[in-house]
Protein backbone atom coordinates (compact mmCIF):
# COMPACT_ATOMS: atom_id res chain seq x y z
CA UNK A 1 0.00 0.00 0.00
CA UNK A 2 1.67 3.78 -0.99
CA UNK A 3 1.91 5.43 2.81
CA UNK A 4 1.55 9.24 0.79
CA UNK A 5 -2.18 8.49 0.01
CA UNK A 6 -2.04 7.31 4.09
CA UNK A 7 -0.46 10.64 5.48
CA UNK A 8 -2.48 12.62 2.92
CA UNK A 9 -5.51 11.16 3.91
CA UNK A 10 -4.67 11.74 7.63
CA UNK A 11 -3.25 15.22 7.27
CA UNK A 12 -6.65 16.04 5.75
CA UNK A 13 -8.72 14.84 8.54
CA UNK A 14 -6.67 16.30 11.61
CA UNK A 15 -7.53 19.25 8.96
CA UNK A 16 -11.08 19.16 9.61
CA UNK A 17 -11.02 18.24 12.76
CA UNK A 18 -9.49 21.67 13.15
CA UNK A 19 -11.84 23.24 10.84
CA UNK A 20 -14.99 22.20 12.64
CA UNK A 21 -13.90 20.88 16.04
CA UNK A 22 -11.88 23.88 17.56
CA UNK A 23 -14.08 26.78 17.00
CA UNK A 24 -16.80 25.02 19.41
CA UNK A 25 -13.90 24.76 21.60
CA UNK A 26 -12.91 28.34 21.74
CA UNK A 27 -16.67 29.09 21.74
CA UNK A 28 -17.35 26.84 25.05
CA UNK A 29 -14.37 28.04 26.61
CA UNK A 30 -15.18 31.83 25.69
CA UNK A 31 -18.47 31.84 27.76
CA UNK A 32 -16.14 31.69 30.91
CA UNK A 33 -15.93 35.27 30.33
CA UNK A 34 -19.20 35.36 31.80
CA UNK A 35 -19.08 35.76 35.39
CA UNK A 36 -20.62 33.12 37.53
CA UNK A 37 -22.76 35.21 40.20
CA UNK A 38 -25.65 33.64 42.51
CA UNK A 39 -28.80 36.64 43.58
CA UNK A 40 -30.15 35.16 47.40
CA UNK A 41 -33.50 36.46 48.41
CA UNK A 42 -33.58 34.42 52.06
CA UNK A 43 -33.79 30.77 51.04
CA UNK A 44 -34.69 31.17 47.36
CA UNK A 45 -31.50 31.70 44.54
CA UNK A 46 -31.20 32.99 41.40
CA UNK A 47 -28.05 31.84 39.09
CA UNK A 48 -27.07 34.80 36.75
CA UNK A 49 -24.07 35.11 34.32
CA UNK A 50 -22.60 39.10 33.88
CA UNK A 51 -20.44 39.45 30.67
CA UNK A 52 -18.44 42.95 31.91
CA UNK A 53 -17.95 45.31 28.48
CA UNK A 54 -14.59 45.26 27.62
CA UNK A 55 -12.29 47.27 29.51
CA UNK A 56 -14.64 47.46 32.15
CA UNK A 57 -14.15 50.87 34.56
CA UNK A 58 -16.32 50.53 37.34
CA UNK A 59 -16.45 54.45 37.57
CA UNK A 60 -18.27 54.58 33.84
CA UNK A 61 -21.71 54.45 33.77
CA UNK A 62 -22.82 51.31 31.15
CA UNK A 63 -26.06 50.25 29.49
CA UNK A 64 -27.73 47.30 30.96
CA UNK A 65 -28.80 44.33 28.61
CA UNK A 66 -31.10 41.74 30.58
CA UNK A 67 -31.98 38.38 28.33
CA UNK A 68 -34.21 35.87 29.29
CA UNK A 69 -33.41 32.34 28.43
CA UNK A 70 -36.68 29.72 27.31
CA UNK A 71 -37.92 26.83 29.40
CA UNK A 72 -35.61 24.30 27.82
CA UNK A 73 -32.34 25.94 29.51
CA UNK A 74 -34.25 26.39 33.34
CA UNK A 75 -32.42 24.35 36.24
CA UNK A 76 -29.22 26.04 38.42
CA UNK A 77 -26.42 24.76 36.70
CA UNK A 78 -25.64 28.84 35.68
CA UNK A 79 -24.72 27.86 32.30
CA UNK A 80 -27.11 26.36 30.31
CA UNK A 81 -28.86 30.17 29.91
CA UNK A 82 -25.82 30.87 27.89
CA UNK A 83 -27.46 28.17 25.23
CA UNK A 84 -29.01 30.64 22.92
CA UNK A 85 -27.85 34.30 22.72
CA UNK A 86 -24.48 33.56 24.75
CA UNK A 87 -21.83 33.24 21.70
CA UNK A 88 -24.06 36.33 20.33
CA UNK A 89 -22.54 38.85 22.94
CA UNK A 90 -18.99 37.53 22.68
CA UNK A 91 -18.55 38.66 19.68
CA UNK A 92 -15.75 41.45 19.55
CA UNK A 93 -17.52 43.45 16.72
CA UNK A 94 -20.28 43.60 19.55
CA UNK A 95 -18.00 43.81 22.69
CA UNK A 96 -16.13 46.43 20.91
CA UNK A 97 -18.73 48.73 19.61
CA UNK A 98 -21.80 48.38 22.03
CA UNK A 99 -20.30 47.97 25.47
CA UNK A 100 -22.94 47.15 27.86
CA UNK A 101 -23.13 44.89 31.31
CA UNK A 102 -25.00 41.52 29.78
CA UNK A 103 -26.96 39.94 32.61
CA UNK A 104 -28.27 36.25 31.66
CA UNK A 105 -30.25 35.01 34.88
CA UNK A 106 -31.43 31.69 35.45
CA UNK A 107 -35.41 30.12 36.34
CA UNK A 108 -35.49 27.55 38.18
CA UNK A 109 -36.90 24.27 36.77
CA UNK A 110 -39.83 24.51 38.51
CA UNK A 111 -40.52 28.14 37.75
CA UNK A 112 -41.78 30.39 34.93
CA UNK A 113 -40.68 33.97 34.18
CA UNK A 114 -44.42 34.90 33.60
CA UNK A 115 -47.46 34.14 34.93
CA UNK A 116 -49.36 32.07 32.62
CA UNK A 117 -51.64 28.90 32.09
CA UNK A 118 -50.25 26.21 30.06
CA UNK A 119 -52.66 23.80 28.62
CA UNK A 120 -51.09 21.21 26.72
CA UNK A 121 -53.34 18.98 23.96
CA UNK A 122 -51.38 15.49 23.51
CA UNK A 123 -54.22 14.71 20.89
CA UNK A 124 -53.61 17.91 18.51
CA UNK A 125 -49.95 17.99 20.02
CA UNK A 126 -50.75 21.81 20.82
CA UNK A 127 -49.99 23.88 23.82
CA UNK A 128 -52.16 26.97 24.69
CA UNK A 129 -51.08 30.18 26.49
CA UNK A 130 -54.03 31.66 28.97
CA UNK A 131 -51.56 34.84 30.11
CA UNK A 132 -52.53 36.26 33.20
CA UNK A 133 -53.55 40.54 33.50
CA UNK A 134 -52.27 40.81 36.76
CA UNK A 135 -51.35 38.25 39.61
CA UNK A 136 -48.79 37.72 42.01
CA UNK A 137 -45.41 37.59 40.41
CA UNK A 138 -44.10 33.76 40.21
CA UNK A 139 -41.10 32.77 41.98
CA UNK A 140 -38.61 33.43 39.02
CA UNK A 141 -40.45 36.75 38.40
CA UNK A 142 -40.03 38.12 42.06
CA UNK A 143 -36.28 36.93 42.24
CA UNK A 144 -35.32 38.73 38.79
CA UNK A 145 -37.25 41.80 40.10
CA UNK A 146 -34.70 41.48 43.32
CA UNK A 147 -31.95 40.86 40.86
CA UNK A 148 -31.82 44.08 38.83
CA UNK A 149 -32.22 46.27 41.96
CA UNK A 150 -29.16 44.34 43.22
CA UNK A 151 -27.11 44.92 40.02
CA UNK A 152 -27.73 48.80 40.71
CA UNK A 153 -26.35 48.85 43.61
CA UNK A 154 -23.39 46.61 42.17
CA UNK A 155 -22.57 48.16 39.45
CA UNK A 156 -22.99 51.90 37.76
CA UNK A 157 -25.59 51.68 35.23
CA UNK A 158 -26.41 54.24 32.80
CA UNK A 159 -30.53 54.27 33.92
CA UNK A 160 -31.53 55.95 30.74
CA UNK A 161 -30.28 52.62 28.51
CA UNK A 162 -31.22 49.69 30.52
CA UNK A 163 -32.77 47.21 28.25
CA UNK A 164 -34.11 43.69 27.93
CA UNK A 165 -34.91 40.93 25.50
CA UNK A 166 -35.89 37.09 25.54
CA UNK A 167 -36.71 33.89 23.63
CA UNK A 168 -39.95 31.64 24.14
CA UNK A 169 -40.93 31.72 28.22
CA UNK A 170 -37.91 34.39 27.76
CA UNK A 171 -40.18 36.75 25.51
CA UNK A 172 -42.72 36.07 27.71
CA UNK A 173 -40.77 37.04 30.72
CA UNK A 174 -39.87 40.38 28.53
CA UNK A 175 -43.66 41.75 28.42
CA UNK A 176 -44.34 40.80 31.66
CA UNK A 177 -41.44 42.14 33.04
CA UNK A 178 -41.91 45.64 31.54
CA UNK A 179 -45.39 45.62 32.52
CA UNK A 180 -44.09 45.11 36.17
CA UNK A 181 -41.64 47.95 35.79
CA UNK A 182 -43.21 50.13 32.98
CA UNK A 183 -40.70 53.06 33.34
CA UNK A 184 -37.91 51.47 33.65
CA UNK A 185 -36.67 49.85 29.73
CA UNK A 186 -35.86 51.89 27.47
CA UNK A 187 -36.35 48.99 24.83
CA UNK A 188 -37.00 45.84 24.32
CA UNK A 189 -37.46 43.05 21.95
CA UNK A 190 -39.49 39.81 22.28
CA UNK A 191 -38.54 36.75 20.49
CA UNK A 192 -41.57 33.90 19.83
CA UNK A 193 -43.45 35.45 23.14
CA UNK A 194 -46.66 36.53 23.96
CA UNK A 195 -48.46 38.74 26.66
CA UNK A 196 -52.06 39.58 27.56
CA UNK A 197 -52.99 42.42 25.33
CA UNK A 198 -54.99 44.20 27.89
CA UNK A 199 -51.57 45.23 29.46
CA UNK A 200 -50.55 46.61 26.66
CA UNK A 201 -50.76 50.64 27.38
CA UNK A 202 -48.86 49.51 30.81
CA UNK A 203 -45.91 48.61 27.99
CA UNK A 204 -46.31 51.67 25.54
CA UNK A 205 -43.35 53.60 27.27
CA UNK A 206 -40.96 51.48 25.83
CA UNK A 207 -39.77 50.78 22.55
CA UNK A 208 -40.59 47.18 20.81
CA UNK A 209 -39.44 44.78 18.12
CA UNK A 210 -41.31 41.69 18.18
CA UNK A 211 -39.83 38.28 16.47
CA UNK A 212 -41.47 35.02 15.65
CA UNK A 213 -41.27 32.37 12.89
CA UNK A 214 -44.79 31.88 11.11
CA UNK A 215 -44.10 28.23 11.10
CA UNK A 216 -44.19 28.27 14.90
CA UNK A 217 -45.74 24.86 16.10
CA UNK A 218 -44.55 25.28 19.79
CA UNK A 219 -45.77 29.14 20.53
CA UNK A 220 -48.78 29.92 18.16
CA UNK A 221 -46.82 33.25 16.66
CA UNK A 222 -50.67 34.86 16.98
CA UNK A 223 -49.41 35.89 19.98
CA UNK A 224 -46.26 37.86 18.79
CA UNK A 225 -49.35 39.63 16.40
CA UNK A 226 -51.77 40.55 18.68
CA UNK A 227 -49.25 41.78 21.09
CA UNK A 228 -47.61 44.21 18.35
CA UNK A 229 -51.17 45.40 17.46
CA UNK A 230 -52.28 46.24 21.15
CA UNK A 231 -49.40 48.26 21.81
CA UNK A 232 -49.13 50.20 18.31
CA UNK A 233 -52.94 50.47 19.29
CA UNK A 234 -51.40 52.49 22.82
CA UNK A 235 -49.04 54.50 21.35
CA UNK A 236 -46.36 52.85 21.82
CA UNK A 237 -43.09 52.26 19.15
CA UNK A 238 -43.32 48.94 17.73
CA UNK A 239 -41.13 46.88 15.54
CA UNK A 240 -42.49 43.73 14.21
CA UNK A 241 -41.08 41.00 12.15
CA UNK A 242 -41.86 37.74 11.08
CA UNK A 243 -40.39 35.19 9.60
CA UNK A 244 -41.89 33.00 7.09
CA UNK A 245 -40.09 29.67 6.73
CA UNK A 246 -39.39 29.83 10.83
CA UNK A 247 -40.33 27.31 13.58
CA UNK A 248 -39.71 27.47 16.75
CA UNK A 249 -36.27 28.52 16.70
CA UNK A 250 -36.50 32.14 15.78
CA UNK A 251 -34.35 33.59 18.10
CA UNK A 252 -31.17 32.42 15.29
CA UNK A 253 -32.98 34.99 13.08
CA UNK A 254 -33.55 37.50 15.09
CA UNK A 255 -30.26 37.13 16.58
CA UNK A 256 -28.61 37.59 12.89
CA UNK A 257 -30.48 41.24 12.34
CA UNK A 258 -27.89 43.31 11.66
CA UNK A 259 -29.92 46.19 12.92
CA UNK A 260 -30.97 44.47 16.13
CA UNK A 261 -28.20 46.03 18.65
CA UNK A 262 -28.23 49.79 16.45
CA UNK A 263 -32.02 49.74 17.26
CA UNK A 264 -31.72 48.82 20.86
CA UNK A 265 -28.65 51.48 21.73
CA UNK A 266 -30.42 54.13 19.52
CA UNK A 267 -33.30 53.94 22.28
CA UNK A 268 -32.63 55.74 26.08
CA UNK A 269 -35.15 57.09 28.31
Amino acid sequence: MNAKPVRMHIQLRFFLYILFFLPFSVMAQDTSLYKHQYYIDKKDTMPYRVLLPVDYNPSIKYPLILFLHGSGERGNDNKSQLIHGGEFFLRDSIRNQYKAIVVFPQCSRNSYWSNVNIISDTIQKTRFFNFQEDGEPTKAMTLLLGLIKQLSKEYRLDESKLYVGGLSMGGMGTFELVRRKPKLFAAAFAICGGANASSASEMKNTAWWIFHGLKDNVVDPVHSKIMAAALKAAGAEVRLTLYPDANHNSWDSALAEKELLPWLFSHHK
